[in-house]
């Protein structure tokens, strides 16, 4: 399946049925009098957040979503049906944006389940029985019912990961997640081999979380460089970033660098975010080597830095110990700020 983040859509709700024009004939009621009924509220336009989705690619070939309109009134005060709501099925974490230059953010849909009717059908209209006055005893008159609401809106997927691996490209963060994850994303020997997001589930000593894989950044890519600035949104919502520097580098420190540079611009709490430092491709040096580029690694990052060969397996249990233990850590600090707030997937 493609993977697509992004995608404009026409919505529009059902408008509301007209009210009937009707008078009664009943054998034995002198006079009758009118008993046109409303017509039938159209059908509203519900956005909701399905498990299972992770891509925007269906609404690359279905881009207009129609509500049906209310059915008309019948005599004998009798209502017409309401319209049918559409309910437009979308991954978590679809944001709704509106169709301007400020792609203003509408609407946030984050967890499974939740509904989100976004825009209302319009109401039946009157029917002539409700027009009757002291003065107007046979009223034809009739309401055709109120106009439903439609817009332009753009979709756009952010994923919902707890951990994000971030890097230059060709840092190994494909053969990393393919280490320890289910997933299958394409590993070779060139730049920008990831050309978008990864999702995989991760299992490590009895807990589950889910590590995203984005596309490689470059010196620039905050201001629209390269192809990493579009996805850098799939780790907003991450708790962890694990920032892979590959040990082939001519200058370790230099590299992490430029993507920490990147993160900084981008804003968004990344620059806040929790990060592990991650030496990777160890097995295509040797120990001593490795222990040097450890050392300028942490200098220049501040922190303690970590070696890991997704390709061997050597270095993966602690960076996983270290994940687990700073996911766990932010989520009991989320919990401590917003103690209503629920947490995902652990």
């Amino acid at each position: 399946m493609h993977f697509l983040d992004q995608a404009k859509i026409y919505i529009s709700s059902g408008a509301g049925g007209p009210g009937a024009v009707s008078f009664r004939r009943e054998k034995f009621i002198e006079f009758g009098g009118p008993d046109g009924g409303e017509g039938g509220k159209g059908g509203d336009i519900i956005f909701e957040a399905v498990e299972g989705l992770n891509t925007l690619i269906d609404f690359r070939y279905t881009q207009h979503f129609r509500a049906p309109r209310g059915k008309g009134g019948a005599g004998s005060n009798r209502t017409g049906a309401g319209g049918n709501d559409l309910v437009i099925k979308v991954p978590i974490g679809t944001q709704i944006l509106a169709d301007d230059e400020e792609r203003s953010l509408l609407a946030d849909i984050t967890e499974a389940g939740q509904r989100l009717v976004f825009l209302r059908g319009g109401d039946g209209g009157r029917g002539n029985a409700s027009y009757k006055t002291s003065t107007n005893r046979a009223p034809r008159q009739h309401g055709t019912g109120w106009p439903g609401e439609e817009a332009w809106v753009w979709l756009r997927l952010k994923l919902l990961a707890d951990a994000g691996l971030v890097g230059l490209p060709n840092a190994g963060k494909s053969t990393f997640l393919n280490a320890v994850s289910n997933a299958k994303a394409k590993v070779g020997d060139y730049p920008f081999t990831t050309l978008a997001p990864k999702l995989g589930m991760v299992r490590h000593k009895g807990v589950d979380f889910v590590l995203a894989d984005i596309p490689g950044l470059i010196e620039g890519a905050a201001e629209g460089a390269g192809i990493g600035d579009r996805f850098l949104g799939h780790v907003e919502r991450t708790r962890v970033l694990i920032h892979l520097i590959d040990a082939n580098n001519e200058d370790v420190g230099e590299a992490y660098a430029i993507v920490r540079d990147e993160l900084d611009a981008y804003g968004a709490g990344l620059e806040d975010k929790v990060e592990i430092v991650v030496l990777s491709k160890s097995d295509t040096i040797d120990d001593e080597l490795a222990e040097a580029l450890s050392a300028e690694l942490a200098e220049a990052s501040g922190q303690k830095v970590m070696t890991v060969s997704g390709a061997t397996g050597d270095g993966v249990d602690p960076v996983l110990d270290a994940v687990v233990e700073a996911i766990g850590k932010r989520a009991r600090q989320d919990s401590e700020d917003t103690p209503e707030s629920g947490w995902s997937p652990l």
